[in-house]
Parts: C-alpha cells; structure tokens; sequence
C-alpha cells in the first residue's frame, strides 16, 4: 500500500488534515486504531476558536457546525460571589468562539472522508515508524488480523502522546518540557438546559468549577478534585452541592440540577517535545503536546498544526519549495508556546493548589481583580482564548 501522506490517528486532527490534503490534490491514507463508533462518541474538547471555525468552513466540513453550534461572544469569570463578562468581540476586533463537541467535528469529517476523500481505515493499529530519517517512511500496521505496511512520502502522527509516532523520534534529539499539576477535574454531563448562555469559570476558596455545554439541552460541568480521584467516589448530590457552592454569587443566581449521564476524572499536565519533526516525520497535537483543558486550546493547538502542515506540503507540490516544510516545527513551536503558556495562566489563576498560603490566595485575586478592572489584561485574556494566529 502506498500514498504520498501517511496519517497516524483519526481524531479531529488526523481528519482534518486528510480533509485539507485532499481540497490541494494530494492523497492520503488514515490509519485509525479504533473503530469508527469509538471515534465518533470519544468526549474531548467542545470549544472551537474562531481560526478553528474558520479552517472548517473553508475546507467544506462547517453545514452542521453552522446550523448546531453555539457561538460565544464571551465568558463570565466568578470570584468572591462577583461575576464578571469578558466580551470577546469587543476586546479583539469581532472575534468568537463556538460550542461544538469534538465528536460532532469528527462526525462531520469522517462522512465527508467517506464520501470524497482517500481510504480511512478503521481497527488499523500502527505498529511503528520505520525509516522516518530517510526519503521513503513506512508505517507498519495490523489491519483485519493481519499486518501490512504503508509506504509514505511523509508520516504524520496524530496519535496522541501514547502513540508510536512520538517513539520514533530518536531519542537522543528529544528535549521534553513537563509540569504535572497536582488537582484534576471531575467532569460530569447531564441532562439538563445550561444554567447560563456562556461559559462560567468560578474560582473559589474549595477549589475551580466550571459551567459549560454541549448543546441547549445538555450542560457539561466541571470541579477541582484532588489528583488521583476516582469519579465513582463522588454521588450525583455531592457533586450538585459542590457545583452550587463555587458557583453561589451575591444577585440570587441558580445552578439547575438535572441526571448525570457521565462522570470522568481528567488529569491536569502541561507537556511539549521537540521538536515536531524528524527527517519526513510531522507529529501534530498530542503527538508533540499537552495543555491543561483550562485554556481550551488542545483541540485548537491539533488544528494549528494541522493546517501548518497541509500549507507547507502544498507549497513544495505548487512550488518546488521547502521552506515552509523545513520551517514546520519552529512554527508550530510558537504557537504552542503561546498556548502552554495561557493554559497556564488560566490554571494557577483559578485553581487552589492543595499547599496555597494566604499569600497565594490574595495573589490570586488580585489577577482576577486586575483583569476585572483593566481592558489591556481583559484584552489580552481574550485574544489568547479566541485564538492566536493561524499564519
């Protein structure tokens, strides 16, 4: 089996790079470990930034994120019982987000695969990367119970940070930048109407909480647990008692209860390798990197190198020219330096680590204090979450 590009994963990433391959004329091969159900009910991430919008509307994948999402002009901030908008159109020239869950991008992305593009092959487990340092890499695979080889002009691994495509840098070239944080997030998803129309991020003395969504009926929320929480120790009442607690605000605001459907423990790591590229090897999303979900940027990050890639390869077919090939990890860097360092900002700036003196905490409301009351520090948390530059 032969294609120009081989890619490793059939997440957002991995599927909008076949996509964004294929509207240049360059053909690809997907190979995807699990099966396309799994793929398409995986929960990740539900915030599109306004470049992530954009990218898939231009590429033909943005009918049902039009008509189904939800745009968001801003997100509230909540601290000592105060509530604050950040109006992100108004901070950066027009500029959104919109609420639309990872699994309904993938939705979108494999139909349309299926219909027009190159093959997309569920149940293929890529077994490793072969000569990545040469001209001719190859992806070995078991496919159907059998084991194969795709022979690729260019391997991009969009497998995540447990795949083989991060292995098969060498690593003596590998530099790993790492911070694990010591809360995570207990996430729950329920049947009941979002208590507010935009995101909520509560920080308060027991800990983070979040208030998001997944549709108009179905609210996604999020608590400050200790690392290492099992999801199964919290009831649905002490979960609601805890959101209704970091939530409360001082004008009678009501967190609506509904049935959870879902409860999950999502850890907190902050994570770049580089660099992103080795010989005819591109690793893209978190392949090469991890963000704390605070910022919202795992998704958006995937995307950015995604497109990054797509414009270079189409550049040296168009042109002859490698510059922007070579140039792929430097540029990608940028970005996700950018992004690591918002998540972070967003993290510590919110959150309650377990030790935090009553320094720390005075700290911490003096920044939500000053993002409150100064329009260059809202400016800047806006422009950060609506997304940086695509280019």
């Amino acid at each position: 089996m032969r294609t120009t590009v081989g890619i490793i994963g059939a997440g957002p990433a991995g599927l909008l790079l076949a996509r964004l391959l294929h509207n240049a004329g360059i053909d690809s091969v997907v190979l995807e470990s699990r099966d396309r159900q799994y793929v398409e009910q995986r929960q990740r991430a539900g915030i599109l930034e306004q470049g992530t919008v954009d990218v898939l509307r231009a590429a033909g994948a943005g009918t049902r994120m039009d008509r189904e999402g939800l745009r968001h002009d801003g997100i509230e901030l909540r601290f000592d019982r105060r509530r604050y908008r950040v109006d992100f159109p108004a901070l950066t020239g027009g500029r959104s987000v919109t609420v639309y869950a990872q699994t309904e991008v993938c939705k979108d992305l494999i139909a349309l695969q299926l219909k027009e593009g190159g093959p997309l092959l569920f149940g293929a487990e890529a077994l490793a990367v072969e000569g990545a340092g040469t001209d001719r890499p190859r992806v070995r695979f078991r496919h159907q119970g059998r084991e194969d080889v795709l022979e690729c002009d260019y391997v991009v691994g969009c497998d995540g940070s447990w795949g083989v495509a991060r292995r098969a840098v060498p690593a003596e070239l590998v530099r790993v930048y790492e911070r694990t944080y010591p809360f995570g997030w207990l996430g729950v998803l329920a049947d009941v109407p979002p208590s507010h129309d935009e995101l909520v991020y509560a920080r308060h003395d027991r800990g983070f909480a979040l208030l998001s969504m997944r549709s108009t009926s179905v609210s996604r929320l999020y608590l400050q647990v200790p690392e290492g929480t099992d999801a199964g120790s919290w009831d649905d009442d002490a979960i609601w008692a805890e959101l209704e607690r970091r939530f409360e605000t001082g004008d009678g605001w009501r967190l609506e209860r509904g049935p959870i459907t879902q409860k999950s423990v999502t850890p907190m790591r902050s994570f770049v390798q580089e660099p992103m590229r080795y010989g005819r090897l591109f690793l893209a999303g978190d392949a090469a990197h991890i963000v704390p979900p605070t910022g919202a940027k795992g998704l958006n990050l995937a995307v950015g190198d995604v497109v990054t890639f797509a414009r270079a390869l189409t550049r040296l077919t168009e042109t002859g020219s490698a510059d922007l090939l070579d140039a792929y990890s430097e540029t990608c860097l940028r970005r996700v330096w950018q992004a690591e360092r918002f998540s972070y900002d967003m993290t510590t700036l919110l959150h309650r680590a377990p030790d935090a003196t009553p320094f720390e905490d005075r700290l911490q409301l003096a920044r939500l204090e000053r993002v409150t009351a100064s329009r260059a520090a809202a400016t800047d948390l806006a422009e950060a979450y609506t997304g940086f530059p695509l280019d």
